[in-house]
C-alpha cells in the first residue's frame, strides 16, 4: 500500500513500529529513523524475517529541519510519522510542508524553555498545509488521541449535543521502583507539576498542582486516587465538540510516586532553568532524567492494567444521558506481544492506526486537524483489531 517514515526510536516508537510490520498491508515499506542510528538497527534486526514489511534506517537529527528534507526527499514516504519528543514537531512540520508529504504525531508541540504545551504554534499552519494539499493529523496517541476519537464517536453514535466530559487516565501498573516515570520523564515531570486547568463555561480555570484529587473505582482495577492536570486535548475538544460546557482531565497516581516528586521539586531537581556545575551549564530536570531508570527498561518489571477513557453527559431527544468509553490495557500481555509496557502500548497502537489512516487515504483533508474532526467508525474499528478493543457503560459511576 505505501511507505512511512518513523521518526523517533524510544518506547512508543518501537511499539508503533511492531504495529507497523503486523499491519503489513497497508505498510509495505517503513524507514526508521532517530539521532541514535544503532537503535534503528537493532529494532530492525529484531524484526526482519517476522514481517512482510521492508524495513530500512536512517540517523537524522529532527531539530534541522534541512536534514529532515534531506532524509523525506531521500525516502519519498507517504505519510512522516512523528514519534520524535514534543519540541522537534514544528522542524519536522517545516520539513513535510518543504516535502509536501502527510504528517501524523502523538503530542502537541512545547517549547523546550517555558513547558507550556498548547495547539496554537501548530494551528499556525492550518492554512500552508491546506495549501499545499497535505494532511497533518495532530495527536493521534491515546491522551490526546483516543479520547477525541472517543468523544466524536459519542457524539455520532450517542448524542444530540455533549456537555460534560471528565477524562480518566489510570495506570495501575506496579514496576518496584520506588520512583520512575512510565514515559519520559523530562516530559512527565514537566506536565505534573505544572498548574492544573479545565475548561468550564468557556473559560480556562486554573488551579494548583494537584489541588483537586477525587477517588474512582476503576473498571477491572478498583478504587484509585486521581488527581486533576492541564491535558492538551481539552482545548482542540473544547472547540470541536458542540454543546461543551465542562471538561476535565484526570490521572492516577500513588503515594509513594507524589512523596517523591515533592521532594524532588522542594531541592529544585524538577527545574528547568540551567545551572552552572563544575563549570558546565545543566538543566536539573535534564540531569534527573540521565539519574532515573529509563521508562523502556521497565516493560519486563511491570505488572497490572491500565484503564483510559472518557465519561459523557449530555442529551439525546431532549433527555439527559451518560455513557462512558474505556479501554483496558495488561501490562504484562503488551511484554509479551511487542516488549513494552502498556503505556508506550497505548500511545503506539494509536500512532500506528492514525498513520494507517492518512497513508490509505481513509482520512484525508488538506489542513491541520486535531483527530476528533474525523470520521471516529473506521479508527474505532481498527482498536478492536490492533489490541485496543474498547468497552462502554450506560451507567457509569459519574466523577463528582
Amino acid at each position: 500500500m505505501g511507505k512511512a517514515l518513523i521518526i523517533g526510536c524510544g518506547g512508543v516508537g518501537s511499539v508503533a513500529i511492531h504495529k507497523c510490520c503486523q499491519n503489513s498491508e497497508v505498510f509495505t515499506e517503513i524507514c526508521i529513523a532517530s539521532r541514535t542510528k544503532s537503535k534503528c538497527d537493532e529494532l530492525k534486526k529484531k524484526l526482519e524475517g517476522t514481517t512482510k514489511t521492508k524495513i530500512t534506517t536512517a540517523q537524522v537529527d529532527a531539530d534541522d529541519v534541512n536534514a529532515l528534507i534531506e532524509l523525506i526527499n531521500r525516502e519519498k514516504p507517504g505519510v512522516v510519522l512523528n514519534l520524535a519528543l514534543p519540541y522537534q514537531d514544528l522542524t519536522i512540520m517545516d520539513a513535510c510542508l518543504a516535502c509536501k508529504v502527510h504528517y501524523v504525531d502523538t503530542a502537541n508541540y512545547e517549547p523546550e524553555d517555558t513547558a507550556k504545551f498548547e495547539y496554537k504554534w501548530q494551528w499556525a499552519y492550518r492554512e500552508r498545509f491546506e495549501k499545499a494539499g497535505i494532511t497533518a493529523l495532530l495527536g493521534s496517541g491515546f491522551d490526546p488521541g483516543v479520547t477525541g476519537v472517543f468523544s466524536a464517536y459519542a457524539l455520532k453514535h450517542h448524542f444530540d449535543e455533549i456537555n460534560y466530559i471528565d477524562i480518566l487516565d489510570c495506570n495501575a501498573g506496579d514496576h518496584g521502583y520506588p520512583f520512575a516515570t512510565n514515559f519520559n520523564p523530562e516530559i512527565n515531570i514537566r506536565e505534573v507539576t505544572a498548574k492544573g486547568s479545565y475548561w468550564e463555561n468557556g473559560e480556562w480555570i486554573e488551579t494548583e498542582p494537584m489541588e483537586i484529587k477525587r477517588v474512582y473505582d476503576f473498571p477491572e482495577i478498583g478504587e484509585k486516587d486521581m488527581y486533576l492536570l492541564h491535558h492538551e486535548e481539552l482545548e482542540s475538544l473544547a472547540l470541536n465538540i458542540p454543546g461543551i460546557k465542562r471538561i476535565r482531565f484526570f490521572m492516577t497516581f500513588g503515594q509513594s510516586y507524589l512523596t517523591h516528586l515533592k521532594c524532588l521539586e522542594n531541592v529544585g531537581m524538577t527545574s528547568i532553568e540551567p545551572i552552572e556545575f563544575e563549570g558546565k551549564m545543566i538543566v536539573p530536570l535534564q540531569f534527573l532524567k540521565a539519574v532515573l531508570p529509563d521508562p523502556s527498561s521497565l516493560g519486563p518489571r511491570t505488572k497490572g492494567k491500565t484503564n483510559i477513557g472518557c465519561i459523557f453527559i449530555g442529551k439525546k431527544d431532549g433527555r439527559e444521558k451518560r455513557y462512558y468509553l474505556y479501554n483496558v490495557c495488561d501490562h504484562e500481555q503488551c511484554y509479551k506481544e511487542v516488549g513494552s509496557q502498556a503505556v508506550a502500548y497505548t500511545t503506539g497502537v494509536p500512532a500506528m492506526i492514525g498513520a494507517a489512516m492518512v497513508l490509505t487515504g481513509t482520512w484525508s483533508k488538506p489542513g491541520v486537524y486535531n483527530i476528533e474532526e474525523f470520521d471516529p467508525d473506521p479508527f474505532m474499528e481498527e482498536l478492536n483489531r490492533w489490541g485496543l478493543p474498547w468497552q462502554e457503560s450506560f451507567d457509569p459511576k459519574l466523577v463528582d
